[in-house]
């Protein structure tokens, strides 16, 4: 092999091995011994995968004379020694003796496959190497050259920040511009196509597909896939947890004030950034902000009416007061009346709202809904019942069902972690289901018997048909009459000369139950308010079911409720505008309030005040506090003009109560210097 440069000269290098004269030297083919050109830019270079053939045969025809090796040295003559010869050393251009370039396939390529299996038996093959015995690890030493450090200078590199602000509309323009693009901007020139190897790949000899315009071009989706595409992602699960993620920020965000009040804890004010100058101008307008917040708490506070023979002195500031801090409330429960609350025995912050239609409770579907701090503005849960809804309850062995009682005398039970509109069990199989509207339903704690001192739970309920149930959850849900309440015969004084009648045939046998309520330490008493105005006193266990009848009330009693601090009192509400404090052994009230000529619909006794308790009229909302009047209310808030009051509820873990009326909503409101004595 002899190797020439540009200008002819031989710089065929030296062989650095010496091979053994006695050993047969082999011959190489005639491609062996053709000229081996170097040009700048270029290199032509020979495989060694050449197949070679040892001069085995003598019979071989003559070498080709401009192939032999034997230089022949000529004379020169005196005019060519005289000639000057330049000579020019350069260095050697680097001679490729192996290129291996590197390919990158795409996985979704038809031959994708066969290269990752390539590449899977190259792993196991050099994992293979690690342990194997035919390998040998070897050391070898580089040479580094000493390292120079060598300073330079420049300018300094001056930043800028810039700004833009996209809106939703621009990102729309560019959508549609882009769709209503001509179809010719898509049709790529064919020079693009032909011209698709790179310049590398054409000096080795390999050839590396490049995608046109038109093949990296992302084609426009129809009308039909778009739609699919954004109905994945609206019943995507993941976007609706970050949904409601968003939700609960722009919920909290938005009531951050007045659930901080409600919590008791302090208020998150943003400070405003201001400089030195203009510090003297913000705190002006900071007072004035203030000013203007104060007045306009004032104006929605409702306006304290203090006792009616107490002059206004200078504790008028220290007075009770309510301040409302939100409503539940949205369309859907827009129109309805709010027939009864329940909080979560378990989860303080979970509210259940019953709802029924104002005009007609019977004919229109109800609805049984979950509310949430975290959301006033919309209910966690929402359960569609066919009938209004009368009564709720949450259960306390098990936080997750929920009772609702129906005006068609219907009784199911939902589960409050699950999405679905449906009961989880109902009564509308039952044999012994209620005839008439449940007024009331209760998960009442029951001792088991002497033998354990445990206690079972049990549900409640007293209907309109005279009859008091309980529920047991087996495989459905059935019950059993725990009593029957019979109508009481009326005690009328007859007048001097009066003509003994006939009383007229009643229609039923039975009066239609109201409401009732358990003690708060012995649970088989009970107290159950009728239709005809009495208060029975009864028990679950024993022959006679009815201990004793209070008589004091001439219209339906509408609440019953016993003192959770002196158990041997309780409270009477009825359609006969008065309120009657009885006491269990004096079957004559104690003490009667009436304030307006209005029915009280429901009371509650304050949870941490056993003097306190407070009552809904269809006119306004009064706070009784018996420690310091037994005439008049210490606090009277009236009615919007939208709608009467129909229920309340004293919050557990705030000093809050809770307002229902007929237009649906439930407001909460605080309670402000309640326990300051009025002077």
């Amino acid at each position: 092999l002899q190797v020439f440069d540009d200008e002819g000269k031989n710089v065929t290098p030296h062989p650095l091995f010496q091979p053994d004269p006695n050993t047969a030297v082999p011959r190489q083919e005639e491609l062996y011994f053709k000229v081996f050109h170097l040009t700048h830019g270029s290199s032509t270079w020979i495989s060694n995968l050449s197949t070679t053939k040892f001069a085995l045969d003598e019979t071989e025809p003559q070498q080709d004379p401009a192939l032999s090796l034997s230089g022949v040295e000529a004379a020169l003559t005196e005019a060519e020694l005289e000639q000057r010869v330049d000579i020019y050393l350069s260095e050697t251009d680097t001679l490729w003796m192996l290129d291996l370039p590197t390919a990158v396939v795409s996985t979704e390529a038809e031959e994708a496959v066969r290269v990752l299996e390539r590449n899977k038996i190259y792993v196991e093959i050099c994992n293979a190497k690690i342990d194997s015995e035919y390998f040998e690890e070897k050391m070898v030493q580089t040479i580094s050259g000493a390292a120079k450090t060598k300073e330079v200078q420049c300018e300094t590199i001056t930043m800028a920040e810039k700004g833009m602000m996209v809106t939703s509309w621009d990102f729309d323009n560019s959508l549609d511009a882009s769709e209503t693009e001509p179809t010719e901007t898509e049709e790529p020139t064919d020079t693009a196509e032909k011209g698709s190897k790179s310049p590398t790949a054409e000096e080795h000899g390999q050839a590396v597909a490049v995608p046109s315009a038109r093949e990296s071009a992302v084609p426009a989706q129809s009308h039909e896939e778009r739609e699919c595409h954004s109905e994945a992602i609206l019943t995507s699960e993941n976007l609706k947890q970050d949904l409601v993620v968003m939700e609960r920020i722009l919920m909290e965000n938005i009531f951050q004030p007045k659930l901080a009040v409600y919590r008791q804890i302090p208020v998150l004010i943003e400070p405003d950034v201001t400089s030195d100058t203009d510090g003297e101008e913000a705190e002006e307008e900071e007072d004035e902000e203030e000013k203007k917040d104060e007045k306009k708490q004032k104006e929605t506070s409702f306006k304290s009416s203090a006792l009616s023979d107490v002059n206004q002195g200078p504790a008028e500031a220290a007075a009770p007061s309510l301040e409302q801090l939100w409503s539940y409330r949205c369309d859907l429960t827009s129109g309805r009346s709010v027939s009864s609350m329940a909080w979560n025995k378990v989860n303080p912050d979970l509210l259940a709202v019953g709802y029924r239609e104002s005009v007609s409770q019977d004919q229109k579907e109800g609805l049984a809904c979950c509310w949430s701090l975290k959301n006033p503005m919309w209910p966690e849960r929402i359960f569609r019942c066919e009938h209004g809804v009368t009564a709720v309850d949450f259960s306390l062995a098990s936080p997750n069902l929920l009772a609702v009682g129906m005006a068609n005398g219907r009784v199911a039970i939902y589960d409050v972690r699950s999405r679905r509109d449906a009961a989880l069990l109902d009564s509308s199989a039952s044999l012994n289901k209620h005839t008439g509207p449940v007024w009331q339903l209760r998960w009442v704690e029951q001792d088991r018997g002497a033998a354990g001192g445990d206690k079972k739970e049990t549900l409640m309920c007293i209907s309109g048909d005279g009859r008091m149930t309980q529920w047991f959850i087996q495989q459905r849900l059935d019950c059993f009459d725990v009593m029957t309440i019979k109508r009481t015969q009326s005690r009328k004084k007859k007048l001097p000369g009066e003509r003994g009648r006939k009383s007229e045939a009643p229609i039923s046998q039975q009066a239609a139950g109201m409401c009732f309520d358990f003690h708060p330490e012995d649970t088989d008493i009970f107290l159950a308010g009728t239709e005809e105005g009495y208060i029975h006193l009864c028990s679950c266990s024993g022959k006679e079911q009815i201990l004793g009848t209070y008589r004091g009330h001439k219209g339906p009693v509408y609440k019953v409720a016993w003192n959770p601090s002196s158990t041997d009192m309780f409270l009477s509400c009825s359609a006969d505008w008065s309120i009657l404090l009885w006491h269990q052994d004096s079957h004559t009230p104690l003490l009667t309030f009436t304030s307006v000529t209005a029915f009280v619909h429901d009371i509650k006794w304050a949870p941490k005040s056993p003097l306190i308790f407070a009552a809904v009229n269809e006119r306004r909302v009064e706070i009784w506090d018996l420690s310091v009047s037994i005439f008049n209310p210490v606090l009277c808030c009236a009615a919007s003009p939208e709608g009467n009051l129909s229920c309340i509820l004293f919050a557990k873990n705030a000093e809050c109560l809770l307002l229902g009326d007929s237009c649906g909503q439930v407001g909460v409101w605080q309670l402000h210097n309640l326990a300051a004595p009025s002077t």
